[in-house]
């Protein structure tokens, strides 16, 4: 392979790229909308809501939920500082522990949160789950494990169940 032919993707490499990206894309943009558009609440709050409500005492560190929604930690702030306006997200100094802050989410928090939940199920029911036979479904989990264990291997099916995992 020439120097030149290495910065490049090849033709079948961009299609395989392409169709994981701008799938990943479409979809988060579905998914974004319903949430929006059925429960008020953006995808990025939802996930927020939806990680404390499953962490132990419904509540993370500003730092860990950061760092487990991929976020850098003045988007977390804003986005809890929005979430706590609201009324769903509290902001507390952990006991005895004075390093960080933590959030926490309020029984406001917790019901938004369920109510939200049949809107992001219904939507990934009808635009990942629906379209693929069960044999799709299997490779699909396959080639996503596959891919987080290299890249994310904390996210993987039960790594993060004691801080809750996306919905």
């Amino acid at each position: 392979m020439s120097n030149d032919q290495t910065h490049w993707l090849t033709p079948d490499e961009l299609r395989v790229f392409r169709a994981v990206n701008r799938t990943w894309e479409a979809l988060t943009a579905q998914l974004d909308h319903d949430l929006e558009e059925e429960a008020e609440l953006p995808r990025s709050y939802f996930d927020i809501l939806w990680r404390l409500r499953r962490a132990p005492g419904q509540a993370l560190r500003m730092s860990r939920l950061a760092e487990i929604t991929h976020s850098k930690a003045s988007r977390i702030t804003h986005a809890v500082g929005r979430l706590e306006k609201a009324g769903l997200v509290r902001r507390e100094v952990p006991e005895g522990d004075r390093r960080g802050w933590l959030a926490v989410l309020t029984p406001q928090g917790q019901e938004r949160a369920e109510q939200a939940a049949p809107v992001y199920a219904r939507s990934v029911r009808e635009h990942v789950l629906a379209p693929l036979t069960d044999a799709e479904r299997e490779q699909l989990t396959a080639i996503g494990e596959k891919l987080l264990a290299r890249l994310d291997p904390e996210a993987l099916p039960g790594a993060d169940d004691k801080e809750g995992s996306s919905a």
